[in-house]
């Protein structure tokens, strides 16, 4: 699957924004709970043209948030495509070309002056439609290990990723597959030596 630089950065932002909510969606465990967490955000994730950021930015964003998630959680592909059109359109989606802050030219799909949740909506959005356009919504996946859930786009060619991270979630997951192999194992060793 070929994505182009600014799709899989749209892509990548989309997820660490779904994974700002720990909890269960409720926002028992929201990394975004105030205007200086959303800035910390905006500025790690280098989102430029934005105005000073407020309160009512904070509720929007989750807003957004909770919008782009049903996207990964969406049934289908119509269902998917229901939820993006709806995304892109109240985010009045404005595409123009632009090489700011020395960036060759590309794509921003938010329209001048958009608040920050209008901007993670409009080129988020834009970036999910892609998958779904190229038949690759199957890629936007959460991770399987129990106690996790994160959000990850499997960029695997074969759309074999399981788990948010392999040394983490996934690696944590063998090991304790291994450990209860060893003591399947020593439990029926034990038997049978008691007979």
């Amino acid at each position: 699957m070929l994505i182009n630089h600014d799709t899989r950065c749209a892509l990548d932002i989309v997820v660490a924004l779904l994974n700002t909510d720990t909890g269960d969606g409720g926002g028992e465990a929201d990394a975004l709970v105030d205007v200086g967490a959303l800035q910390g955000f905006v500025d790690e994730h280098g989102i430029s043209g934005l105005e000073a950021l407020c309160r009512s930015d904070v509720a929007a964003v989750r807003a957004v948030r909770n919008d782009l998630s049903a996207v990964f959680a969406a049934a289908d592909d119509r269902a998917a495509a229901e939820r993006l059109n709806a995304i892109v359109a109240a985010a009045g989606t404005t595409p123009q070309l632009t090489d700011h802050d020395g960036y060759e030219w590309h794509v921003h799909y938010f329209a001048p002056g958009a608040s920050v949740a209008e901007h993670l909506a409009a080129d988020g959005g834009m970036a999910l439609a892609f998958l779904v356009v190229a038949g690759e919504r199957e890629r936007l996946r959460r991770c399987e290990a129990p106690d996790c859930g994160r959000a990850f786009v499997d960029y695997s060619r074969n759309r074999s990723r399981r788990y948010c991270s392999s040394r983490t979630c996934g690696n944590r997951l063998h090991v304790a597959a291994y450990r209860a192999r060893q003591r399947e194992a020593a439990a029926g060793g034990a038997a049978l030596t008691s007979r």
